[in-house]
């Protein structure tokens, strides 16, 4: 079983990569790791961020067919039994993404990405079996275990379509506050 983990950068997919791994016995393939050992197609200095090789990666994992495999992209590939999108509320997300120490145009990119499910979206119209948590106040292990009940049980609460920032972000403002998003 091939299951992908995605979600905008910020929301948990490296560290719950290798929790579920490990819980699974299978190896957790990290695509950003791939790209660095030379499967990038060049930097976009526009977007401050390295392109994937996506064709690349493709090739490099033809074979596989039993791990865990993590990056915003990873619903790209195709390849998934099961695509789990993490998804982290903006304010968090913005939080996580500064002490990561993002520039104020890379995260107000990821956040406008969350709040448009663009990781969401993109994995529906790659996979059939896709899945969404919120994982903003959750711990990395309470992840990996909603993660094991949607393998064991179908998971029907975590099919996409329930959560939504979009109406609090773009309007500016979070729910009884008066700081903007972005």
């Amino acid at each position: 079983m091939i299951i992908v983990i995605t979600g905008t950068p910020g929301t948990g997919k490296s560290t719950v990569c290798e929790e579920l791994a490990k819980k699974m016995n299978v190896k957790c393939y990290r695509l950003d790791d791939l790209v660095a050992e030379g499967l990038a197609l060049g930097y976009d200095q526009g977007r401050e961020s390295t392109v994937a090789d996506i064709e690349g990666i493709k090739k490099k994992l033809e074979a596989v067919d039993n791990a865990v495999i993590e990056a915003h992209y990873s619903h790209l590939l195709g390849k998934g039994d099961l695509v789990i999108v993490l998804r982290t509320h903006p304010r968090t997300l913005r939080k996580r993404l500064a002490e990561k120490g993002f520039s104020e145009k890379k995260i107000k990119e990821n956040l406008e990405c969350e709040a448009l499910d663009l990781c969401l979206i993109e994995s529906i119209e790659q996979e059939k079996n896709v899945f969404e948590v919120d994982t903003t106040n959750l711990k990395p292990e309470e992840t990996v275990d909603i993660i094991l009940k949607i393998i064991k049980e179908n998971g029907y609460e975590y099919r996409p379509g329930k959560i939504d920032w979009s109406e609090e972000y773009f309007s500016g403002l979070p729910a009884g506050s008066d700081k903007k998003l972005s």
